[in-house]
């Protein structure tokens, strides 16, 4: 990611001094230009002599008090590291870029010293945000300066780190990014390492290989994509007659030149083309079926070399066509995933093996547990303190995660206390919540730059001048400090609002003197994922008018049952990303509702279809005028307040920026998503509409990834577009099969359409040959388009 060299810019260690205290002792390769006692405290926190070993993370250049003097000397056109792919400087290149320093804490014991005990600290720092990778080097290094204590460890430490090669890491846009942490499938964008030598890729000889998709060339076939099926009836025909001879039978069809089967029934055999491809194609990985010409039995790879004995006659079972795909652990072929970049770090006799993470936003940094912070504050009983407007989006029912996040969004200063807790826990606690407030980097952005994972009161005075801060301590005395609004106390789980909030943050009137009050309600759905207020009601066992706001309180409650049920961390963080989502868009009609317009949002519009050409709708909207208004109503001193922090001038910024750089021009594509999704009653004509914008906007690869970008899993991906398939009308259709054909020329778009259930992907591909074959005979009166039979 980026160019060779510039992992690492500083080695720094500190060791603690029986009478002088913590101590820097050395920074490599040169001084840093910061008080040398307020890197040693950092690097050394309190009560670590109790730890055998400890992780903290800090950062430099956030303040003048730790900003380094002078600037990097190595950072040279050909060393400095490359901005991460989608972390848009956005007009701050005034600004020094952000250091994260990753600190290894050791209490090396002994007998001979006076206290019984050494303790040191070793720590890089580095531009990237994924600082875990450097755990395994950071471990051996200090190891080996305990075994040599000189300057030279620190000196091997720094090269090793910089001769690691990431520069054959594929570099992701913010969409590429969106879409692989959407997938759970470990060869989610392999087309990328095709640049790879075979020993370098994530997948060997024998698997699949994806074509470079930033070419305009078609992925050929989507019978890659398709579970296939042939026919009992069917065993001996030919496959050359079955394409010019014959119409497909209700089994079978013709799709570019390739016969397709569809369907997970017993009696499919598995075929290859006729140049006799081996099985390092995407069909071997995703148990699917190619013909061309000839039929020809392949060689199975599914599992081992003992799996062909699963066949009987060349039959392929059911239990081996579609978990093919959902267990890639089963093939042997299968290589490393590619989520991650593989490399290695050379120390000293060592090849460290490091994974780099590829989906990982700025606003992501280190090691951090989403599930660990909802289990740690999961119970309101544990709140105390005013109950503060900006803080209790549902009164005294509003869940401590959503007194967090509204903390974190409207600039509070908020500090997690872990008394006798390791300071490295405290760290990742204040991590976690960063990612909490910007939808794990996906949405906002800001809060990383006000974070310090672990402080001390050595720098008190520095970081409680920087507003809105988020900070972690050990120290029990920050609890009497007049200088938090929100404290958590990690040990015992309990969130305390200060007592004086109301004075530091005065309510103001919600709605600026002179302007109407909310006025628009309607124009689609909320998101299924957290439902309409009436499905709130119902869900809770309540009427409509008792359902004050709660849609947080359900978010939650899914998210703790999604942890009960072993739920993944990957799952609770796409639907943090949903929820930070929402808030956006919610918060952009507020703005629009109380001045007129808004900065980071398309305007609130329905569709008009009298005009010539039909206006699609835009912007966010609600089941009904007592609903949306009631939402707005429960997030308008959150939003207002919000309003007045950096986090909303980012998002203001990074919308204009969007609206330069999308590849989807003209409307607002998940608005047309929403209402597929969501709208109770869609006109036959809006429905045309907005598939026919989509099948006109959504050609190129980044077009199509964008379009991905949109549909998380919990909404069902393009399940919803793939009901298109089945519409009363014909445009629909046609209009459907067109997007679909678009997508399916992209490895990653045949990867989404694999998502499709049976049916669909039936329907579609039936639908697809018919129009191909419309194509090629348009003036046969015989031939039915609607049912591309004779």
């Amino acid at each position: 990611m980026g160019t060779d060299g510039g992992h690492c810019s500083f080695v720094l260690l500190a060791e603690f001094d029986i009478l002088a205290g913590a101590q820097l002792k050395y920074q490599f390769p040169q001084p840093l230009g910061v008080d040398e006692s307020v890197l040693a405290m950092s690097m050394l926190p309190d009560g670590a002599e109790t730890q055998l070993d400890d992780w903290t993370v800090f950062f430099l250049n956030q303040t003048p008090f730790n900003t380094i003097s002078p600037v990097l000397a190595l950072d040279t056109p050909e060393v400095k590291t490359a901005a991460l792919a989608g972390e848009l400087q956005n007009g701050e290149g005034d600004k020094p870029d952000l250091l994260c320093v990753l600190n290894l804490v050791r209490t090396k014991h002994d007998s001979t010293l006076e206290r019984g005990a050494k303790v040191l600290a070793l720590a890089i720092c580095t531009r990237h945000p994924f600082i875990q990778i450097f755990k395994p080097v950071l471990l051996m290094a200090l190891d080996d300066y305990l075994a040599d204590p000189s300057q030279d460890c620190l000196a091997r430490l720094f090269d090793a780190v910089n001769s690691m090669d990431l520069s054959g890491a594929p570099i992701l846009t913010r969409n590429e990014k969106m879409v692989m942490r959407y997938s759970d499938r470990r060869d989610i964008f392999a087309e990328k390492f095709a640049h790879l030598s075979p020993q370098h890729q994530p997948y060997g000889k024998s698997s699949h290989q994806h074509r470079s998709t930033q070419s305009g060339e078609s992925f050929s076939s989507f019978e890659e994509g398709i579970l296939m099926k042939r026919d009992r009836d069917e065993t001996t025909m030919a496959a050359g007659a079955a394409v010019s001879q014959s119409s497909p039978s209700e089994a079978s069809f013709s799709l570019g030149g390739s016969l397709v089967w569809v369907g997970g029934d017993e009696g499919g055999h598995e075929t290859t083309s006729a140049e006799g491809e081996e099985n390092d194609s995407v069909h071997s990985f995703v148990g699917t079926t190619v013909a061309g010409s000839s039929y020809q039995r392949r060689r199975s790879t599914d599992a081992s070399s003992g799996s062909s004995a699963q066949h009987h006659n060349g039959t392929l079972r059911p239990s081996m066509l579609t978990p093919s795909f959902q267990d890639p652990h089963s093939r042997p072929g299968l290589g490393k995933d590619t989520h991650f970049y593989h490399t290695t770090v050379a120390y000293m006799d060592h090849q460290l093996p490091i994974k780099m993470p590829l989906s990982t936003f700025p606003e992501e940094v280190g090691d951090y547990s989403l599930i660990m912070l909802v289990k740690a504050f999961s119970s309101t009983a544990q709140v105390s303190g005013p109950m503060h407007p900006h803080l209790y989006t549902n009164g005294p029912q509003t869940h401590p995660i959503i007194i967090l996040f509204n903390a974190l969004v409207t600039g509070k200063r908020i500090i997690f206390l872990g008394h006798k807790k390791p300071a490295g826990e405290v760290s990742t606690f204040v991590l976690s919540a960063c990612a909490l407030g910007s939808g794990c980097g996906a949405v906002l952005r800001g809060f990383i730059e006000r974070a310090f994972p672990y402080a001390n009161l050595n720098n008190k005075d520095e970081w409680e001048a920087v507003p809105a801060y988020i900070a972690g301590v050990t120290n029990p005395i920050f609890k009497t400090s007049p200088t938090w609004d929100l404290l958590l106390d990690i040990s015992v789980g309990s969130v305390t609002v200060a007592k004086d909030i109301f004075t530091t943050y005065p309510v103001t009137s919600t709605v600026p003197l002179g302007l109407p009050a909310i006025s628009r309600a309607t124009t689609f759905n909320a998101d299924a994922s957290l439902g309409s207020e009436e499905d709130l009601a119902k869900k809770d066992g309540t009427n409509v008018k008792s359902a004050d706001h709660n849609a947080d309180n359900i978010f939650l409650e899914d998210i703790k049952a999604a942890i009960e049920y072993h739920y993944g961390e990957n799952h609770v963080r796409m639907r943090f990303t949903e929820y930070v989502l929402r808030f956006v868009r919610l918060a952009s009609r507020y703005e629009e509702d109380t001045i007129g317009s808004t900065k980071f949002g398309y305007p609130s519009t329905v569709f008009d279809n009298r005009l010539p050409n039909p206006r699609l709708g835009s912007g966010m909207s609600f089941v009904d005028d007592t609903a949306g208004r009631r939402e707005i109503t429960g997030n308008a001193q959150r939003i207002e307040a919000w309003r007045k922090t950096n986090s909303y001038e980012y998002i203001c910024v990074d919308f204009r920026n969007a609206q330069l750089t999308d590849t989807i021009q003209g409307f607002d594509v998940a608005h047309q998503l929403f209402r597929i999704r969501n709208a109770k009653y869609l006109s036959d004509a809006e429905m045309i509409a907005i598939m026919r914008a989509l099948s006109d906007n959504v050609k190129s690869y980044e077009q199509v990834v964008e379009l991905l970008a949109y549909l998380m899993p919990n909404g069902g991906g393009l399940a919803h577009l793939a009901f298109g398939c089945f519409h009363q009308r014909d445009a629909v259709r046609d209009a459907t099969v067109d997007l679909f054909n678009q997508i399916r020329a992209f490895p990653v778009g045949a990867v989404f359409l694999q998502m499709l259930n049976h049916f669909q992907r039936y329907a579609y591909v039936r639908l697809a040959h018919a129009k191909q074959l419309q194509l090629q005979r348009p003036n046969d009166p015989g031939f039915r388009a609607g049912n591309g039979v004779y």
